[in-house]
């Protein structure tokens, strides 16, 4: 162990020589001087030899230290040197970065602009088309009630106009059954009937509550009774001729049918029965 520095020279150089310390135990990261020197118990080394060499080991490390700082001294000052200077050049990149999301914020907000507009273009375009189409349902509507009266005689016709009005009929009846005796013409009375289902069923598109549909609820009105009239002769002459067979009957019903009218056709027959 350590001994004092008395120890006889005999004693001494009957001693192993103890072997330097090892770099690596002061090397780790727990390293810890009271646990080191606890380690140091059979070490054969008298305390004064052991401060010595701990003394020497120090100034070795000292040495080295110098010697790595002097041999990079060079770089240490290459570095020093481009450091200079460098806080210019932070400042300058930042702003170049603020004047860059300046701009980005500024794109954004113009593009988020245009689109906006964008929309609003597209959804006035759709509104517009909306209104052109319900535009086109209400000349529709319009020609079509028109059209109606003249075929069914309610309003007054030019000459012209009538006897274009004869020759479309004349060409439409061809090959359609017809009453013999008063000319009445089943295909004439499914034309204006489905003419006039077409021209009801806009009008609820619509809404029976716009003002264009409201205006005209009598002219509707006066258009089926006068189709409901034709289709009632019709009927009857069906129904009483000696000649007539079932299936002209049935078509007259068809037509009462595909209008939303059975009830009046059954109510008419019950009539006809009890007349006869």
């Amino acid at each position: 162990m350590f001994g004092g520095s008395d120890s006889s020279d005999s004693g001494d150089d009957n001693l192993p020589y103890p072997k330097p310390l090892p770099r690596a135990a002061f090397l780790t990261p727990d390293f810890d001087a009271t646990t080191f020197l606890s380690s140091l118990h059979n070490r054969h080394q008298t305390l004064e030899d052991l401060r010595a060499e701990l003394r020497s080991r120090s100034q070795e490390l000292v040495k080295e230290l110098l010697d790595l700082v002097n041999s990079n001294y060079q770089d240490f000052s290459s570095l020093g040197g481009s450091l200079k200077g460098g806080d210019e050049k932070v400042e300058e990149v930042r702003l170049g970065l603020l004047g860059f999301r300046r701009d980005v914020e500024g794109l954004k907000t113009k593009v988020e602009g245009e689109r906006t507009q964008v929309e609003a273009l597209v959804a006035k375009r759709q509104t517009i088309r909306r209104d052109i189409q319900f535009g086109r349902m209400l000349l529709e509507i319009d020609q079509r009630l028109a059209e109606l009266e003249k075929k069914l005689m309610l309003v007054l016709t030019t000459p012209a106009e009538l006897g274009g009005g004869k020759d479309s009929d004349a060409s439409s009846d061809s090959g359609g059954e017809s009453d013999e005796e008063h000319g009445i013409s089943l295909s004439k009375l499914q034309r204006h009937a489905q003419q006039y289902v077409y021209v009801t069923r806009l009008m609820v598109k619509i809404g029976v509550d716009h003002p264009f549909v409201s205006m005209r609820q009598g002219q509707v009105a006066k258009l089926r009774n006068t189709v409901l009239l034709d289709l009632s002769t019709a009927l009857k002459q069906a129904h009483r001729s000696e000649t007539a067979n079932e299936g002209q009957l049935l078509k007259v019903l068809e037509i009462y049918k595909n209008m939303g009218e059975i009830g009046e056709a059954v109510h008419l027959l019950k009539e006809n029965r009890r007349g006869s």
